[in-house]
């Protein structure tokens, strides 16, 4: 179903009631703790972590039965799971992230020939440095450079390729080489945007990513002219729904293009039950956002990890100031 740009007046209040006054419980704020972060899931993470804070290889996944997560994986999960910048093993992947970005470690996976490989560790690095903290130089450098490069792009007050491929040419002194550079709507590059852009930038970036045909890269991709984020999920009980709500996740922050976005609280609040809480389903059991709890063998602890979630959003949504990174 293609939104056709109209908003449910009769929803705004609801939205608003999912705001900062009414945080999920169990959201961490503040440094305290997540409900989710005791989980038998996040344990066995935390015990596969290597001294360094890696999980075997950075992006790549090396052999399964020596680590079964690529450190990535093991961050995503984390992260959704609750845990920040706070925690320790944050912390020591952070640390080890930024001597990359520095120099002074190199990363373990193997050398990728399809693109820039240099080029794309630092914007993998920067950009999971920052998506727990804004606080290191290394890797805000990487995004005020990329930052650079897409204000550009939309100089012309829309976006045209040809003043994308001449910025990143004077930027990173080579030519776009691979889909991950080519077509900068990837996790990479709309996470590391996010609190780098004017207002009025952000507000085309998001507008200009829900008319992507092909989605955003490595979140909610398919093939192309099939995967607009503007056209909603058919059924709401679905894996498609659930990384759906993926892209929705990575575009909330972007505070000045939230107005873009009101058709998918819309979507949110029309699908809750009778109760007022959310049900995606069995089938978005994926390891990466659900479940959160230990056990969905009980369809009420399904239905309050799907209602977490969408609460989450939705309070981050009506947030006058953009929430802490999730």
């Amino acid at each position: 179903m293609r939104y056709d740009g109209s908003a449910g007046n009769a929803l705004l209040s609801l939205i608003a009631f999912y705001g900062t006054a009414n945080r999920p419980n169990g959201m961490k704020k503040n440094g305290e703790n997540s409900m989710y972060q005791d989980t038998k899931a996040a344990r066995e993470i935390l015990r596969a972590q290597q001294p360094n804070g890696l999980w075997g290889l950075f992006h790549t996944l090396g052999e399964p039965k020596k680590a079964p997560l690529s450190t990535e994986q093991a961050l995503r999960r984390l992260q959704i799971l609750g845990y920040t910048i706070s925690d320790e093993p944050i912390g020591r992947t952070v640390h080890f992230m930024e001597d990359c970005l520095k120099g002074k470690r190199q990363m373990p996976d193997r050398r990728e020939k399809t693109h820039n490989w240099d080029l794309f560790t630092d914007l993998m690095l920067a950009t999971w440095v920052r998506r727990f903290t804004l606080s290191v130089p290394a890797a805000n450098a990487v995004a005020e450079k990329w930052a650079a490069v897409i204000g550009a792009a939309f100089s012309a007050g829309e976006y045209r390729q040809p003043d994308y491929v001449r910025a990143y040419r004077n930027v990173f002194g080579i030519e776009p080489k691979g889909p991950r550079f080519k077509d900068f709507v990837s996790f990479y590059q709309v996470s590391l945007l996010q609190n780098t852009l004017p207002p009025d930038l952000e507000e085309m970036l998001v507008d200009y990513i829900l008319h992507h045909p092909a989605g955003i890269y490595y979140i909610y991709d398919r093939p192309m002219g099939s995967a607009y984020l503007n056209v909603l999920p058919e059924a709401f009980a679905s894996k498609k729904a659930s990384r759906y709500l993926g892209a929705m996740e990575l575009l909330i922050p972007y505070r000045h293009g939230r107005s873009k976005l009101r058709f998918a609280a819309d979507w949110l609040l029309e699908n809750r039950d009778e109760n007022g809480f959310w049900d995606m389903g069995g089938a978005v059991r994926d390891q990466v956002y659900f479940p959160l709890s230990d056990s969905w063998r009980k369809e009420e602890t399904r239905i309050q990890d799907c209602s977490y979630r969408v609460r989450r959003w939705l309070a981050e949504f009506s947030a006058e100031e953009p929430a802490d990174a999730i």
